[in-house]
This record gives structure tokens, sequence and C-alpha cells, in this order.
């Protein structure tokens, strides 16, 4: 029996093909409803179909820097903490990496999922091209700039198979973090902008068993980072913590990578958690809410409003931000955007039943997260998404037969 990651989908898949060449990857995609896996970190049907999932994970292991060494070309199958080390050894390093490395690269970038950085973009804005196998083989390669392009980087799997992407690389610097605890609330709602650019990438946790205080405030900076940074965590009540800390509190905090200014390598610091343990709390149902900057005060001042609701159901609660782009899928396209991340307990009832009253209280330009848990109706979906009738045309035109369609894209109007 196969499951995801977090062990809440069971896959309904009569095979799981591991294709290993391009010829191989052509036939597994001939026949019958068809989906891709990546390294099953989806918390919703987005990856299921009841034919055959078809995951890349052993095809050839591109890593390919380009002659001026700005871009990387890597097979979709990789995740990032197969590339990471690569591109470091070359003194080259990503802008940014999600909260762990365990991730695939064509997954994530599908998914729209993202770091943190109020001047970084999610891990889709660093794509610059993109090769996909169609379900009819054939092979589309599109570029930054070109047609389609905007519609086929974050795409939920519906065009085909993402057979390799180009990613924007730059010199690799070393990174250090750094943990707050129980900064103010009002403190940091007073001024949101100040506290997400204290450093190149922070996250803000809580567990809102509190509404006066949040757990911690997690701060990574490129370099030796800013002098001022212990003052101005001062001045939102937070102390620096005494000993390692995990993003859930009272979990031990062997699984994340080093805090307490100590500097190492970008993807040593960037990620909360080490690639060589398993990440996170492993049991557990995720949901993600992102919404433009200029709501994300009025976005957290809902969830805070009701604390006594989610507080019982949530392992924690993690906000960060990212720049804008375009990309049509996108949680921040056409704004910048914050993220407001609910790592819940692993009880789907109680998990469905809060998210009905959650969603109603977030503001309206609030998107869930692709590869998420939402309830929220397919008609609201759709319309956060003011690109989603160009990109349902894209997918029609990649796969015509619609055997990249299955239950869950269907359900949002593909």
């Amino acid at each position: 029996m196969e499951r995801n990651w977090a062990g809440n989908v069971t896959y309904r898949a009569a095979r799981i093909a591991h294709p290993e060449s391009l010829d191989e990857l052509r036939g597994a995609m001939a026949t019958g409803p068809i989906r891709m896996l990546g390294s099953r970190h989806s918390f919703n049907e987005i990856g299921d179909t009841g034919g055959t999932l078809i995951a890349l994970d052993r095809m050839p292991r591109t890593i390919e820097i380009s002659a001026a060494r700005d871009a990387v070309k890597v097979a979709g199958g990789l995740r990032y903490g197969d590339i990471a080390p690569a591109l470091e050894a070359q003194g080259l390093q990503l802008e940014n990496l999600a909260s762990l490395p365990h991730i695939s690269v064509a997954g994530a970038v599908a998914t729209g999922t993202h770091g943190s950085g109020d001047r970084v973009g999610t891990l889709a804005a660093a794509v610059r091209a993109v090769t996909i196998m169609t379900p009819a083989g054939d092979i589309r390669s599109l570029t930054r700039g070109g047609e389609g392009f905007d519609g086929a980087v974050v795409n939920l799997g519906a065009l085909g198979a993402v057979v390799d992407l180009t990613l924007d690389v730059g010199p690799a610097a070393p990174y250090a973090q750094r943990v707050y605890e129980e900064p103010s609330w009002d403190a940091i709602l007073a001024d949101l902008d100040a506290v997400t650019s204290a450093g190149t990438s922070v996250s803000i946790f809580t567990r809102w068993g509190r509404t006066d205080a949040a757990d911690q405030v997690w701060v990574k900076q490129r370099g030796a980072g800013d002098a001022n940074l212990d003052a101005a965590m001062r001045r939102l009540g937070a102390t620096p913590a005494a000993e390692k800390r995990h993003p859930i509190i009272g979990v031990g905090a062997e699984a994340c990578t080093d805090q307490f200014g100590a500097p190492g390598p970008w993807y040593e610091r960037l990620p909360h958690f080490r690639l060589d343990f398993t990440p996170s709390a492993g049991a557990e149902i995720q949901s993600e809410y992102l919404v433009p900057r200029a709501d994300a005060v009025a976005a957290i001042e809902a969830v805070r409003s009701l604390a006594g609701v989610v507080s019982p159901h949530l392992l924690v609660n993690e906000i960060r931000t990212m720049r804008a782009d375009e990309l049509w899928l996108s949680p921040a396209y056409g704004a910048d955007a914050v993220g407001l991340h609910f790592t819940w307990k692993a009880d789907a009832d109680a998990v469905l039943g809060v998210l009905p009253v959650l969603e109603a209280a977030l503001p309206p330009s609030a998107r869930p997260h692709w590869g998420k848990v939402s309830v929220l109706p397919a008609a609201d979906v759709r319309a956060r998404f003011p690109r989603w009738a160009d990109f349902s045309a894209l997918a029609a035109e990649f796969d015509p037969e619609r055997r990249l369609v299955n239950e869950h894209l269907a359900a949002l109007g593909l």
C-alpha cells in the first residue's frame, strides 16, 4: 500500500512506473490515466490516479552548469538536496530553498512551493526554462519570456512529465541562522515589513496558545548579517533562544539546521531541516493560504481571533514572505505575498472541521497552496487566480485527451 510522506493519503494507482530513459518515459505515458509522482510531499490527492503514477527519480541525474555560470539545468526528478551540494562545490547557489531540502525540484515548482524572503521569489520564480514530455510523447521546451512559459512552470502536473528545468544561480555565500523567542504580536503587526525584512529569510512560528506573543522568529542572513539584529528583536520583546530549537516547541531539534549565528553553506541554513534527518513531525496534515502583502496583517489578525479554534488542532503555524512574479498559478502572481502555513495534528476529521471556519475568516484574496489541504469551493479557487482560464487552455493543448486530469484536478475545473 503506497502512501504520501505524511501518511494521510493512500494512493489508488494500479502501478508506479520508474522510467530510466526518455524512451521508457514515453512508453510509461502511452496508455491510460497517468499522474506524475514526486517526493510524495503533497497532502491532498493532486498526485494520485487510478491508473499509472510515474516517478522520475531514476531518470538520468542531470546537473549541468551554464558556461556563464548563471544557470543550472537539472533533472526534474532530483531533490533540492541532491543539487545543492553540487552547486556549492562550484561556488554557486540558488536564491532560496524551501523549509526542507527533501522535495523534488519538478514537484515543488509545479505546486508553487516556496521558501521565505521579502526579496526572494518562490522556487518556481528561479525557473528560466523547462522541458516537458506531453502524454503523446512530444518534447516541448519553453523559456522565460516565450509564449506559454508563465503558464507552464507552476503546472499542477497537468501538462506532462517535467524532464528538466533550468534554474537561475548566483555566487555562493555563507549564511547564518538565529532564533528569537516570544516576540510580541502587537509589535510584529505594528510593522510587519520591518520584521520580515530583518534577514534574507524570516519565519514567524506560533501555536496560537497565546495571542499576545508568537513562539519564535527564525532569521537567516547572508554573509555576516546585520549587527543590529539583536536590538531589532529586543524591540519586539523577543530574546535569543538559549538552546537549539525546532519550529514545534517541545520537539527535539536534532533534525534542524544549525543556529546561534554559526556560519555555514547556504543549503545548510536556508532550510529549517537537515537532509540527513526525517523532516518536520511526519504524521501531520498541512494547509497553507497565501495573501497579497497588503492583506497580510488582516489575515494574521483573523487567525489570531480564532486562536481558541485552531490551537487545539495545531502543531505550528508558520508565516513567510515572497516576492511577486508573473507565473499564472503562482501564489505570488501579481503581488508580493505572505504565506500562512498550518501544520496540523494528524486528525483529518478535526482539520476538516476547522478549515471552513478558518477559510471564511481569511481575506477573500487568500490563495490555497496547490499541494495542501483546503476545502475552498473550486469556483473560489479559480477566481483567486486571474489566469486560470489561460492555464486551462494550455493544459488542453498539452493534454487534449485529459489523461493527466485526475479527480482532484477535475474538481478544480480542468
